[in-house]
């Protein structure tokens, strides 16, 4: 990735994290799971894939395994789901607010016929348990991350991994930090966390 792109990107989150502040969480009455989802929806994290090889070494990172249950709030695309079960054997579950990429990732599980492995739930992170997993995958904004680390200090068991994807999670150390190149040049940090 070129310099000017990387630039770019950041520029890009500089200026949504500067809109955070005008952005409100669903109220706490909003469903965390429906079938069906709205036409419209309030992000407050915005949809930037994670590279392949970045997903890929998230995974190896954490040490996924079949036995392991991975959760990723902000799912986006579904990539991480996918990986996770596709390639690590994992059984898998995504986390995503906003209606097309809940539609159109689910239905790529679907066709890849890894139903049984990898599911996408339509909801608000804050809200879904996430007790089940022993792997939790974030690439979320710093203010988000520090909103959501007293809720994963509430539900995550004892041994649960947690990767963060260029931002860490400001409250807890980090086990392991590992610099990652993707497939264009680009950089990108990776948090290893290990829950108490």
């Amino acid at each position: 990735m070129s310099r000017w792109v990387k630039l770019r990107r950041v520029a890009a989150l500089v200026a949504i994290l500067a809109a955070f502040d005008c952005i409100r969480l669903l109220p706490p009455q909003a469903s965390a799971q429906v079938e069906a989802p709205p036409e419209t929806s309030q992000k407050i994290v915005p949809f930037v894939p994670t590279p392949m090889k970045v997903v890929e070494r998230m995974l190896e990172l954490a040490k996924v395994g079949r036995n392991d249950v991975v959760y990723d709030l902000g799912s986006g695309d579904g990539r991480i789901v996918i990986m996770a079960a596709q390639k690590f054997g994992a059984q898998a579950v995504g986390v995503e607010l906003d209606p097309k990429l809940f539609r159109e990732s689910s239905a790529r599980i679907q066709k890849l016929g890894l139903g049984e492995k990898a599911k996408i739930i339509y909801g608000n992170m804050f809200e879904v348990n996430v007790h089940p997993a022993t792997v939790v995958t974030l690439y979320l904004m710093p203010s988000v991350n520090d909103l959501i680390a007293p809720l994963l200090d509430k539900e995550l068991r004892s041994g649960t991994r947690v990767v963060a994807h260029d931002f860490p999670v400001n409250a807890w150390n980090p086990v392991k930090t590992e610099q990652v190149s993707d497939e264009d040049g680009g950089h990108h940090t990776l948090y290893l966390y290990v829950r108490p």
